[in-house]
């Protein structure tokens, strides 16, 4: 059995050499399948059998190692060069000349705006920054001691239960407002967190500030009657949401997405997103790496902590990426911004111990073997510190920067026709066929 090449988004008939043949050595028959985009479709695989009404032949990835799930257009990474591009533009061009809310439009939109675009769309943001006082009641239910996170994850949620319309998602419009409350109200809700963790009032927003700055305004304000927010953190902040907004098919993008898939409202599936950026294998990478900064202590220990390392008995958090097998390109970025933050905060002796630890890495033949680079968490830990946050709150920053790339994959999946409810298989490996056994009668 051949099967046939199909055309799917003008990349035209696949050729001979475009195309992958498998022989099953069980009944010695051969399959052609094509090659797309560097791939094949796991469903052509299921024209491999033995029986006619077999199941056919699955693949087997945990984890996602090797799975493409979805087309995108939104983020572009070659690990093997360090190259990270939103809708095509290099994040080092984007950090330095535009700003967060500007790269959202970019994600979401598909191109950059013009001004009066920008403009327009920055003030629609800016006009809805204020969340119904029923979720600060809704807040105010929490434990003095709540984690930030998982107030975040449930005010995002119930998000949903105040704009009920918001189900409607094949109305563009509808979905145009959503995608305007969820970028307004995400860094409103991510402070009245901190503020309750913190036991302080809530504070509102101040619509005359930028998006960081009436961010670090809600934080920090207390009695003075405007906060002013200093430029450099402001840029920093910025910077930093800039570099968290996308990063591809991550395992809350693909929460997102998951969720996503069941035509479920945006405040859900994105409430699904940060669930998954909950756990500390994923938001909570960068809280790993200020931990074990703290735990050398000093430069004096590194020689000591690198042959622990090499040991096998202490983890180099904060290097190395799944995807990057080069410099995580956002590491080089966000490196600057920890040395301006710490011009307003004043130095961090955290920093003397990754910096010595960064030129390690870089020159030692054993992490360079194993291509053991700093990653966006090795310092962003750092920035968030000088900031005067708890570690409970990273991943709340985080989260932050990352909505506008979940909005983007989720709108993106919307209009994708080839999308489905999305429904992995399993290879079963237990027990079949059992006949029950009464209570009396089991050992």
């Amino acid at each position: 059995m051949t099967t046939q090449t199909q055309e799917q988004d003008g990349a035209g008939a696949a050729t001979a050499n475009e195309s992958l043949t498998i022989t099953d050595n069980r009944t010695g028959k051969q399959y052609e399948i094509p090659i797309e985009d560097g791939t094949i479709r796991a469903t052509e695989l299921r024209n491999i059998k033995v029986e006619e009404d077999d199941f056919g032949l699955m693949t087997y990835d945990p984890a996602y190692m090797a799975t493409a799930s979805c087309r995108s257009a939104i983020t572009f990474i070659d690990g093997e060069k360090g190259i990270l591009e939103y809708r095509g533009y290099p994040i080092e061009q984007l950090a330095e000349r535009s700003s967060y809310l500007e790269v959202a439009y970019l994600l979401i939109h598909g191109e950059l705006p013009t001004k009066d675009q920008l403009d327009e769309w920055i003030h629609q943001i800016t006009i809805h920054t204020f969340v119904h006082e029923n979720i600060k009641e809704f807040m105010h239910g929490f434990r003095y001691d709540a984690h930030p996170m998982g107030m975040l994850l449930a005010s995002v949620s119930a998000l949903s239960t105040f704009y009920p319309e918001a189900t409607a998602i094949k109305d563009p419009d509808v979905r145009y407002i959503q995608v305007i409350r969820m970028l307004a109200k995400m860094p409103t809700l991510a402070a009245f967190s901190f503020r309750h963790n913190q036991g302080k009032p809530y504070v509102y927003p101040d619509n005359e500030l930028s998006y960081p700055g009436n961010f670090l305004s809600m934080i920090y304000k207390m009695t003075e009657i405007r906060y002013e927010p200093d430029p450099r953190l402001e840029h920093a902040l910025d910077v930093l949401f800039i570099l968290h907004a996308d990063h591809e098919q991550n395992a809350s993008t693909s929460a997102v997405r998951s969720v996503g898939s069941t035509q479920v409202d945006p405040y859900s599936a994105v409430a699904a997103g940060v669930a998954a950026l909950y756990g500390p294998l994923h938001g909570g990478a960068n809280e790993a790496a200020l931990r074990m900064l703290r735990r050398i202590e000093s430069k004096d220990n590194i020689p000591d902590f690198i042959k622990g390392v090499k040991e096998g008995e202490e983890r180099l958090m904060g290097f190395g990426h799944r995807v990057y097998k080069n410099y995580d390109p956002r590491a080089k970025i966000i490196k600057k911004a920890v040395e301006d933050v710490l011009e307003v905060t004043g130095t961090n002796p955290l920093l003397d111990i990754a910096l010595e630890l960064e030129k390690i890495a870089l020159e030692d033949e054993y992490f360079v073997d194993r291509k053991l680079y700093p990653n966006v968490d090795f310092y962003s830990g750092l920035i968030y510190e000088a900031l005067g946050m708890p570690m409970e709150m990273f991943p709340v920053l985080f989260a932050i920067g990352r909505t506008s790339g979940w909005i983007a994959q989720w709108l993106e999946m919307i209009d994708d026709k080839e999308q489905k409810i999305a429904r992995p298989r399993q290879i079963y490996t237990g027990e079949r066929g059992r006949d029950y056994v009464p209570i009396d009668r089991r050992s």
